[in-house]
């Protein structure tokens, strides 16, 4: 009895540390998990990404762009894995036919991007359409997977001009990872905004030696 007592109690103290590698942070967040549908491995990720949507025939597509910090807001945070989505001109999650996990939910105008060593990112886009006969305003889901955490959801990209964005909206907003609210500016062939992204800005259980 004694021996098994000893071999139950040294397979708990190899599997504690194991366990603790990721902190759970940012509470509960469905379909998190499709960060790990990158068609493309993690660590091959490129700081930019096209969305299927995005063309320079009709409708100028938007191209978003910023720099992750880490949580003392000022070092540029590298290898952050961002997954971003979207509705389509019909303010629809609409999937492809082969659509598999959570393409199925999320649609397919989505897109996967990996911070380079100076923190940045970009993505191009259409603007996104809000949903059919709803009051909620248009925007862009966001979710982050940072070395050593699991990934969580920080508010989304919303656009400063849409009439939907009321400002009851605005003053309920969590303002997890800074805010999302953008500003586009008319260059030309396309509309331009950034947003910086701040780890761990508002985010529940975020560890304070990140």
């Amino acid at each position: 009895m004694k021996t098994k007592s000893f071999v139950l109690l040294a397979a708990i103290t190899i599997t504690l540390p194991a366990l603790s590698q990721t902190a759970r942070v940012g509470g509960p967040c469905e379909g998190c998990e499709a960060i790990y549908e990158s068609p493309v491995p993690a660590e091959k990720l490129d700081m930019f990404a096209k969305l299927p949507d995005a063309a320079w025939e009709g409708k100028k597509p938007i191209g978003i762009n910023g720099i992750v910090y880490k949580a003392d807001g000022k070092t540029p945070a590298s290898g952050v894995i961002l997954y971003i989505y979207h509705t389509d001109q019909t303010g629809k999650y609409t999937a492809k036919a082969d659509a598999k996990g959570w393409e199925k939910r999320h649609g397919s105008l989505r897109g996967w991007m990996r911070t380079n060593e100076k923190g940045e990112y970009k993505f191009v886009t259409l603007r996104p359409v809000a949903y059919p006969g709803h009051s909620d305003p248009a925007h862009i889901h966001i979710i982050v997977k940072e070395p050593g955490l699991n990934e969580y959801y920080i508010d989304e990209y919303l656009f400063a001009d849409d009439p939907l964005l009321t400002v009851a909206q605005k003053q309920h907003l969590e303002n997890r990872g800074g805010s999302g609210i953008l500003t586009l500016k008319d260059v030309g062939n396309m509309y331009k905004a950034e947003r910086h992204i701040y780890l761990g800005r508002n985010i529940p259980n975020y560890p304070t030696n990140q």
